[in-house]
């Protein structure tokens, strides 16, 4: 199985844009590949978001909007199943991008959230992210798409090696 693990920033709390992506490419039980950008949200960003991720309107300057980004990644987004951290979250950004945007994708898109996964074969503790780094002694840089990416990609690994079949835990987006 090939699993794309990606995490998204936003610029500000209505969540509808990106200001940069992290993804992280699992292949054969290992980590493959990954890639990261900064997104030119193409709206403001809340001071509250900046504070959070340290990205600016001056940080994307010059960077790739959605429509540009998205001919970079599209082939690497539909190779496998998706995967995030809270996945509702960053895959409803991914829609509302691609509907603002009016780039037709799919209806539908597989993918796995490693928190409600975690909720399964982790009971009984808090299932953040910087949480679940600290237990299995990943490093993590917070808020940073790139390292967000990489630690969900490290905790699903986890999941995998404690013998866990995370393809029980596949579900259906809808994007349309």
């Amino acid at each position: 199985m090939r699993y794309i693990v990606f995490d998204v920033e936003t610029p500000n709390r209505a969540n509808n844009r990106m200001s940069a992506i992290g993804i992280t490419i699992i292949e054969n039980g290992i980590i493959a590949d990954s890639f990261f950008s900064l997104v030119d949200p193409e709206v403001y960003f809340d001071r509250f978001n900046t504070q959070l991720t340290g990205i600016s309107a001056d940080t994307v300057q010059g960077a790739p909007n959605f429509a540009e980004l998205w001919e970079q990644i599209k082939s690497v987004m539909e190779s496998g199943i998706l995967v995030a951290h809270n996945a509702v979250f960053d895959m409803s950004v991914l829609k509302k991008c691609l509907h603002d945007y009016g780039i037709e994708w799919k209806n539908t898109a597989k993918y796995i959230c490693t928190v409600q996964a975690g909720k399964k074969l982790l009971p009984g503790m808090s299932h953040s992210l910087n949480v679940m780094c600290d237990h299995y002694g990943i490093s993590l840089d917070h808020h940073k798409a790139d390292s967000d990416s990489r630690a969900c990609a490290e905790i699903l690994l986890r999941y995998m090696e404690s013998g866990a079949d995370v393809n029980s835990f596949i579900r259906t987006y809808h994007l349309i």
